[in-house]
C-alpha cells in the first residue's frame, strides 16, 4: 500500500526589512517587488550559558498590485509578517558556476505599524 503525502509548500516568517523595496515591472505590465527580510532568532548556548543571536535572511518576491503597496508602504526597517511559499531560481555567480536560491513567493503581507498593530495586528500590503 502507498502512502500518499500530502503536497504542502507554505511559510510564515517574521521579522524586518533590510532593504527598501525594488519594484520593476514585466514586459505585460504586472508588478514585481523584491526585498529582503531578517528574521532574528535569540537563544542561549548551552555549552557556555550566554545568549546569542543568529539572523537569517530571507529574500522575497510580491506580483501584481500588493507589489506596489509594498514599495508605497514599506521601507528598510519595516516589521512585516511574510505568508508564502518556498520557490527555487537558478542563477550563474561570477565565476560562472550555476546555483540555486530558494526564495520566498509571498501571498500575503502584513506590515506591522503601531497604530494598525493596535487596533488590528497590522496593516495588509
Amino acid at each position: 500500500m502507498e502512502i500518499r503525502v500530502p503536497e504542502l509548500n507554505q511559510v510564515l516568517i517574521a521579522g524586518r526589512l533590510t532593504r527598501d523595496p525594488e519594484l520593476r515591472f514585466t514586459q505585460k505590465g504586472q508588478g514585481m517587488s523584491s526585498f529582503s527580510v531578517a528574521v532574528n532568532r535569540r537563544y542561549k548556548d548551552a555549552a557556555t550559558g550566554e545568549w546569542k543571536d543568529d539572523v537569517t535572511f530571507v529574500s522575497v518576491t510580491v506580483w501584481g498590485p500588493a507589489a506596489e503597496r509594498c514599495k508605497e508602504k514599506m521601507k528598510k526597517g519595516s516589521p512585516v509578517i511574510i505568508e508564502g511559499r518556498l520557490t527555487a531560481s537558478e542563477f550563474t555567480d561570477k565565476s560562472g558556476q550555476k546555483r540555486k536560491e530558494m526564495k520566498v513567493t509571498a501571498r500575503r503581507v502584513q506590515l506591522l505599524t503601531r497604530d494598525a498593530a493596535a487596533a488590528e495586528g497590522g496593516e495588509e500590503v
